[in-house]
Parts: structure tokens; sequence; C-alpha cells
């Protein structure tokens, strides 16, 4: 019993940091070593967090492994059992509400949108990172998973789908890139279920406060479609032989400047300010200043064991 306890000091002693069990490199390594040996996953089977357990499946494991590593600290056992419990709760509640189809053709009832309203405010409350604006888990590749029915990009949405049925046009899914200083959302669309096309918008990112950023559009672009050509109806596959061979007879600038995609240069003439209420390596809250929130998750693997960096901020 005495050597087991002495097992679990070096993980204790990792939690009692501001930040979370999981954002140091010691606290890392005591739980890998802890769960490798003894942390039991739910099918029995004894092993490390792996992707194809799912986003909700692998919160479940990391309550093990928190369960198994801090036993001795009951107040921070406790809190960051609470934070994994809301993470997963608000991502059953993104299910439960139709997911992100549901939310853009605006099928999701007025009662799923207080609770999983609700589930965001609550999973804020328990934000590990006190400085998010420079946080090395903020960059990364990030899928758009909600957005408050204020938000534009919503309302653009709705009224897009409210003209064209979801026969015609798409917003399938919207991922957002952000990397050293900057962020592209790139906004994939389907139309006829056959027709594929990309807006890709570029912005810049300035660090404000430790919590607040200014995002200042510079560039979209319009990329050209791509056709699947099984998925093409029967009355269009003639029209669309026709607009190939047509094209083929382009000149060759113009052949290139419709394959890179149309530019819009937008100049910083588009800004807004954002606030993010919430970060850890899997999933990003931020609100704008009218309080709407987006709620992002991680698509990439999230950086392991990187210190944050200690920066000054403008005012």
């Amino acid at each position: 019993m005495a050597s087991a306890v002495q097992g679990m000091v070096p993980a204790i002693y990792a939690v009692r940091t501001p930040r979370s069990l999981f954002y140091s490199a010691n606290s890392a390594s005591s739980i890998a070593s802890l769960v490798s040996v003894s942390a039991p996953l739910e099918n029995g089977r004894r092993g490390l967090v792996s992707r194809r357990f799912g986003r909700i499946s692998e919160t479940r494991v990391r309550r093990a492994m928190v369960q198994q590593a801090v036993q001795g600290a009951p107040a921070t056992y406790a809190k960051e059992m609470e934070r994994l419990s809301a993470k997963e709760s608000l991502l059953l509640a993104f299910k439960d509400s139709g997911g992100f189809e549901a939310l853009v053709t605006g099928k999701t009832t007025e009662m799923q949108n207080i609770d999983v309203n609700e589930r965001i405010t609550g999973l804020e409350r328990l934000n590990p990172t006190p400085r998010p604006t420079t946080s090395p888990y903020l960059e990364g590749q990030w899928n758009l998973d909600w957005f408050g029915t204020g938000n534009a990009g919503s309302l653009a949405a709705r009224f897009l789908f409210q003209i064209f049925p979801s026969a015609l046009a798409n917003l399938s899914r919207v991922d957002v890139v952000i990397k050293d200083s900057y962020a592209k959302i790139i906004v994939n669309l389907k139309l006829l279920n056959s027709v594929e096309s990309k807006i890709v918008l570029t912005s810049s990112l300035s660090v404000e406060g430790p919590l607040r950023l200014k995002e200042e559009y510079v560039e979209a672009v319009v990329e050209s479609p791509k056709v699947i050509e099984e998925s093409l109806p029967e009355q269009l596959k003639g029209a669309f032989g026709q607009a190939v061979n047509t094209a083929q007879q382009l000149p060759v600038p113009i052949k290139d400047a419709i394959s890179t995609g149309f530019r819009i240069p937008l100049n910083r003439s588009f800004q807004r300010m954002l606030m993010i209420s919430y970060l850890d390596e899997e999933i990003l809250i931020m609100r704008d200043t009218a309080g709407i929130p987006e709620v992002l998750t991680r698509l990439d693997p999230s950086p392991s064991s990187i210190p944050e960096p200690s920066t000054e901020y403008e005012s």
C-alpha cells in the first residue's frame, strides 16, 4: 500500500499547478505511466487513450485516468472530474440536438438551443487555461460544431437554406485553421449533391489581452467547384460535358485563373472582437461582443506538454 501511494506522488504534485492535470510534462508522463499499467478501459482492456474511441469515449477514459492519478487530492480530483463531465455533457448535447446539419438548417428546437447554451456556460466556468490567447493549444485545425442563433453566419446559412432546399445546396461543414496569428475559415458547400465548392476566408488575429483577440478579414477565395460525375443527375450530364469542352478551349491564363479560384481582397475592412472563454486540448469556445458563443472541436492531434509562453499584452 505504501509503495502504491508513493507511486502517485508525482502525479498529485503535478496536479497542484494553476493549470489542469493535462497541462504539464510531469503530469502527462505520470498519468501515462499509471494508466498504461493499471487503468482499465470501459471494454475491459488496458491501454492508453486512442482517437478511435471518439470524443465522448475519450473523455470517459480521461476521467478514469484522473481518478487513478489523483485519489489523494480530493479537491483537485473533484474539480477535474467536474470539467471532464461537463465536456462530455456538452458533446452529448450537440449530438442530441441533431448536430451541425440541424443547426445550419434551423431544425434545432428552442429547448435544444437552451440546453446546449446552458452546458456551454457550465463548461466555461471550468476553463483550465488562464491565458488562452497565447496558449499553444490555440493553434491547430478545428471544426465548428456550434454557433449561436444571433451569429451572422447562422443567419446567412438559414437564409440560404430557406431559399434553396437541402437537395440543391448543403453546408456540410466549417473548418478553421489557426497558425502564426492567422486563421483560415474553410466553408465546405455541396450543390445538387454532386458539386463540391469551398469558400476560404483568411483573417489576421491580434492579441488584445489574455482572453481577447481582434480578428481582421484579409481575403476571401472562392475555389473552383469540383464535380462528382457519378452523382450528377442524368439531365445535367450533357450540359456538364459541353461545359468541360468549352473550358478546355479557353486561353491558358483564363484556365489558370479559374483553377486557382476567384480572390476577393478584403483589406481588413471587416473586423470583430472575440473573447476566448474556454480552451483545452480538445475544445475551444469563443464569444463575440454580443456574447454569442462559437464552439469548435479539434481535428488534429493536440500539442503535447508544451509550456505556455509568457507574453506582454497590448492595452
